[in-house]
């Protein structure tokens, strides 16, 4: 499902960019980094079971 694995990636940089600049405002938050990392480690999982 390539439009699954790009809509992931896609909220993934988006997170990505939003958990920056919730740390840049308010500081850091170790929950928001772990969610950010959990789903970025889905998106990998996705990437690599699609290539597979």
């Amino acid at each position: 499902m390539p439009g699954s694995t790009k809509a992931m990636g896609v909220l993934t940089v988006g997170g990505l960019v939003m958990v920056t600049a919730y740390t840049v405002a308010l500081g850091s938050n170790g929950w928001l980094w772990f969610g950010w990392v959990v789903l970025g480690l889905l998106t990998i999982g996705m990437v690599a079971s699609r290539g597979a």
